[in-house]
């Protein structure tokens, strides 16, 4: 015990606000996705998209904080899909894999798709320049893997897409 202690107050976190086509977007898929913690990631051992709280997200000279949390959501969403029962995409394992690289590639165009899709953005997120050398790697190495991989992200986005559908169907 201190006597006198006056602790300081903690600043109040800015609520995080959601946008709400792309809340109804992601809940349409049915995926489980469970926030906690400081990574985002899609195990699919277990089948679940794990996030960050959204408000852990914050702003920079590129995107805003709900840009960047609705950007990342989409990005895991795209590698959900690569399930068999989904779009049976074999997913690379090990960070540096050409198979690691393409898997992440065809996640950040089909987010870039569905951001543009859904409004959130169209603009380059400098936060994903970590994934850059690999994509070049393999961009280098083929000259139609960008084909492909678009071509994968497309057949993601329109699995994403149909799950819409059925749910707007249902409802």
């Amino acid at each position: 015990q201190v006597e006198g202690y006056e602790p300081v107050a903690a600043p109040d976190q800015p609520i995080f606000a959601r946008i709400a086509n792309a809340e109804a977007f992601v809940a349409s898929t049915n995926a489980t996705i469970k926030h906690g913690g400081e990574r985002a990631y899609y195990r699919p051992s277990d089948d679940i998209i794990q996030m960050p709280n959204p408000e852990s997200f914050t702003g920079t000279d590129t995107s805003t904080a709900q840009e960047a949390y609705y950007g990342t959501v989409l990005h895991e969403l795209t590698h959900w899909t690569s399930q068999d029962k989904r779009c049976a995409r074999k997913l690379g394992s090990r960070f540096g894999s050409q198979a690691y690289a393409a898997e992440e590639l065809i996640a950040e165009l089909g987010a870039a798709f569905l951001c543009a899709g859904l409004n959130i953005t169209n603009q380059p997120r400098a936060d994903h320049a970590q994934y850059l050398s690999h994509w070049l790697n393999i961009l280098k190495g083929d000259k139609r893997a960008i084909f492909t991989a678009a071509a994968k992200a497309a057949q993601a986005v329109d699995y994403l897409d149909s799950l819409q559908t059925a749910t707007a169907i249902a409802a």
